[in-house]
């Protein structure tokens, strides 16, 4: 057990950040009267809690995933969309196999996190995953099959895609006809299931780069910035120059006749 009473703050502050503290030792500091050993350990407690209510979040995400394996399913996917409701681009779906009780700090719905977070998650969950895959349906199918059909489209192509195949698919409030996998369609699945959460990350960030990407050809409409959905800015460009072949025409007659 160390002695505090003999060491700088400096230094007990390294020893807080390298170590994990048993505690007896938490008891001592707690006993130790100086104001910098009182915040260096409010800051440790405090991150430690954090950290123990992020396991706690983690592990409830896997409720869906541990339920299937005690069904017997081994490959367990989770699917997921991005881009259902922009005026442009096409929708991304994505299909991810993760490892069993994957924790992955900070993995949740898409939605909820900074595109640098995403970024971030998608390399983890691309470099952890047993398999993964991204695929899309074009703005010629939304317009031909409406976007939930697209949708279903999209989801079944990243699902055929996925190197191996899984013995069941959990997907996001979709149930998608003629899949010859079992799946499972869950409501808000981004938020509870880290299988769809991890698909989610990676359909968005694909669907984010395609829309970067395309912004470089398409500089005036700001592709870069709101990802085709509607904004002021992109409403505006659309009437300043008119659609371009990436734009919804079904949504754009929508919009029109409301």
């Amino acid at each position: 057990m160390k002695d505090f009473s003999k060491m700088t703050v400096a230094e007990i502050s390294r020893y807080l950040s390298e170590d994990s503290p048993e505690r007896g030792e938490l008891d001592l500091l707690a006993a130790d009267s100086r104001v910098g050993v009182q915040r260096l350990l409010k800051k440790h407690l405090q991150k430690s809690n954090a950290e123990r209510l992020e396991e706690k979040r983690l592990a409830a995400l896997l409720k869906y995933e541990n339920k299937a394996r005690q069904l017997g399913y081994t490959y367990i996917a989770g699917v997921d969309e991005a881009g259902r409701g922009p005026l442009a681009g096409p929708v991304m779906a994505a299909a991810v196999i993760l490892p069993e009780n994957f924790l992955l700090p900070g993995l949740k719905d898409s939605k909820k996190l900074t595109p640098k977070k995403r970024e971030e998650l998608y390399t983890q969950i691309t470099e952890a995953a047993i398999a993964w895959s991204v695929a899309k349906s074009d703005v010629l199918e939304i317009d031909r099959y409406n976007i939930f059909q697209a949708t279903k489209l999209a989801m079944k192509r990243a699902i055929s895609a996925l190197p191996v195949v899984p013995d069941i698919v959990l997907i996001d409030a979709i149930t998608i006809e003629g899949l010859k996998i079992p799946q499972q369609s869950i409501i808000s699945g981004d938020s509870l299931s880290a299988s769809i959460a991890a698909a989610s990350i990676l359909a968005k960030v694909t669907r984010d780069r395609y829309m970067i990407e395309l912004d470089k050809s398409n500089p005036d409409y700001g592709f870069a910035q709101h990802k085709g959905y509607p904004t002021k800015a992109h409403r505006q460009a659309i009437a300043r120059m008119g659609l371009t072949c990436h734009h919804r025409r079904s949504f754009l007659r929508e919009v029109e006749q409301k």
